[in-house]
């Protein structure tokens, strides 16, 4: 629940959206899981601690800690189909969005192995590779690897996200979910019923298979499953191709080890990412092709449960962005950082000056803006005021260190409180005050002329001059 609580609140940053602006909307909430042994003996736990071991460790409460700290009314549901989970989770996410029932939803996947138990009972079943690799499609595949991890995807319909100016990685063109049924076995994959699925997200996303170039396969290595979903991939993707368009097949459990629930959403991020640098990682151990294949020449995951799923992924579309015009004008901006606590907001300044250094591209006054516009206000905070990037990275640099230079106001809020404003009317203002901030930020300016233009044509016929002449002293 902490890993994907994490997760949940870093893809929500990433994409430029404040985590406290989603509550009480329709966000829903999918995640993979599969049987957690993240729980201690009973004898074990303190007592101050022992109310909490049971949603602590439910799976269904998963998603329903995501919702409840953000505030969340989508749906919230955890999906268990074993190795399948996340990318099942990722389907029921686009429906609800389809359908109209989110607005935007998170889906993922997580495992943690806290117990020897699963690698016990794998290898039981002869099913573990000895050196702990995942050889998929290779002839020396000798079983799977097990490992952990969490991610997260945010979804949001093409068109809304269009409309909201959002980064757009990629798009979910299709899938689909089915059953092995009765067939060989409970836990043994069913090559006729990869194939469907396969063809049922093809007709989902209104694709040919010759249309798609890559896979992601689920690829675990074993000398059982591989073969047979190999031949499942060569009798949807393989057939009618031309020797020059092969299709691409590879397998992320290569490099990172098979992660379970999560996955699925590892594969989809993999591919993502491919298709946006042009590159596809290379799947490891392959001294040569399994030779239980006939070989010629999406995102697929088969759960041991007997649940598949086949997901289209497409490349995101053209996006043009308008290139932030920043401020020449000399003067201070400020650069506002918060965090829950003294540690988190140190932190946050160390990964705001890494940033800074490394995207030389970016101005400080884009860096302000995003810094108030996507990011929560949490209660530890400080102010930097800078007057250049020189003296921005000193003074994060600074606070990460943790000791504050001259320029920043660090501070906590104010859980509750009132906001007073004291106009002194001892005349105070000085001829020309405001010009600055007139000349510089055209919200002010054009605050300022709304409301010079208001007081004008009050005054007309009784004062000479206008507002603002005055103001400035013209």
């Amino acid at each position: 629940q902490r890993l994907m609580l994490e997760a949940s609140w870093e893809v929500l940053e990433r994409a430029g959206v404040d985590p406290a602006g989603l509550r009480g909307k329709p966000v829903g909430v999918f995640t993979g899981a599969v049987g957690s042994d993240y729980r201690p003996e009973p004898g074990n736990v303190p007592d101050d601690v022992e109310g909490y071991l049971m949603t602590g460790a439910l799976g269904g409460v998963l998603s329903g800690r995501i919702s409840y700290v953000l505030g969340l009314e989508g749906p919230a549901v955890t999906v268990d189909t074993t190795c399948s989970s996340s990318l099942v989770a990722l389907h029921l996410a686009t429906q609800s969005l389809r359908s109209g029932e989110s607005s935007l939803a998170l889906a993922g996947g997580v495992t943690v192995m806290s117990s020897p138990g699963a690698f016990v009972g794998f290898s039981r079943q002869r099913g573990l590779a000895p050196d702990g690799r995942c050889k998929a499609f290779a002839a020396t595949a000798d079983g799977t690897g097990w490992s952990e991890g969490a991610g997260v995807l945010l979804l949001e319909r093409l068109s809304d996200a269009q409309r909201n100016g959002r980064r757009i990685l990629g798009v979910v063109r299709g899938s689909a979910v089915n059953q092995d049924g009765a067939s060989n076995g409970l836990t043994a994959p069913n090559g006729p019923s990869q194939q469907r699925v396969i063809r049922a997200a093809l007709a989902n996303a209104g694709l040919a298979a010759t249309e798609v170039d890559a896979v992601e396969a689920h690829g675990t290595g074993t000398s059982l499953g591989d073969p047979i979903e190999a031949q499942a991939l060569l009798a949807t993707y393989g057939q009618g191709r031309e020797a020059e368009q092969p299709l691409w097949l590879g397998s992320l459990k290569s490099n990172l080890g098979h992660t379970q629930a999560a996955a699925g959403v590892g594969g989809v991020i993999k591919m993502v990412m491919a298709m946006r640098h042009g590159v596809l990682p290379r799947t490891l151990h392959v001294d040569e092709p399994t030779p239980q294949v006939d070989w010629t020449a999406g995102a697929v995951e088969f759960g041991a449960s007997g649940t598949n799923v086949h997901v289209i992924l497409e490349q995101a579309p053209e996006q043009t962005h308008e290139e932030p015009v920043e401020d020449e004008t000399p003067g201070p901006l400020p650069l506002i950082v918060s965090a829950r606590g003294k540690a988190g907001l140190a932190a946050q300044a160390r990964e705001l000056a890494s940033f800074l250094s490394a995207r030389p591209e970016v101005g400080l006054a884009e860096t302000g803006r995003a810094l108030v516009g996507t990011r929560s206000a949490l209660s530890e905070r400080a102010v930097i005021v800078a007057d250049d990037r020189a003296a921005a990275l000193r003074n994060l640099e600074a606070l990460g260190s943790g000791e504050p230079g001259p320029d920043a106001v660090t501070g906590t809020a104010v859980e509750s409180g009132r906001l007073a404003v004291l106009f002194t009317g001892q005349g105070s203002q000085r001829a020309g005050m405001g010009r600055g901030l007139y000349e510089r930020f055209p919200v002010f300016r054009e605050a300022f002329d709304a409301a010079c233009a208001a007081l004008d044509a009050r005054l007309a016929g009784h004062v000479e001059r206008t507002v603002a002449d005055v103001v400035f002293g013209a």
